[in-house]
């Protein structure tokens, strides 16, 4: 008997670097994702924050999963920059040991890239865009 169609959350299991975003999702090692994604040291994750107000401790909980291996989480906020909430931030920082940055989605994306070639402990909260700038 054929089992019928499984649906699983999007996750590629390894780290890679972004290589596209716009059009409301991502590109890297060598397939797509519509809408946003978490990059972990665990791999990248599709996530279910739309917009940045979104963007809750409730939904960072695979960032707080990997916390031990992650120093500075870069948050891409969508198409402009924007501040977390204090008392998110100060959570993140004093109870998990990450830093947060937040800029806009696309400079997210280029920080992230650099960061991930010299090999050091980041992590990434990107919010989709339509427009790569």
């Amino acid at each position: 008997m054929r089992a019928g169609i499984e649906i699983r959350d999007a996750h590629f299991p390894g780290r890679a670097p972004i290589d596209a975003y716009g059009n409301g999702g991502f590109r890297f090692a060598e397939m797509s994702h519509r809408g946003s994604i978490l990059a972990l040291p665990s791999g990248i994750h599709g996530w279910d924050a739309a917009s940045f107000e979104d963007i809750d401790l409730p939904r960072l909980q695979k960032v707080i999963a990997d916390a031990d291996e992650i120093e500075v989480l870069l948050v891409g906020c969508g198409p402009d920059l924007r501040v977390l909430p204090k008392a998110l931030r100060d959570t993140l920082r004093t109870e998990h040991g990450i830093v947060t940055e937040t800029m806009a989605t696309g400079a997210a994306v280029r920080t992230f890239n650099v960061l991930l070639a010299e090999e050091r402990a980041v992590a990434a909260a990107l919010i989709a865009v339509e427009e790569a700038r």
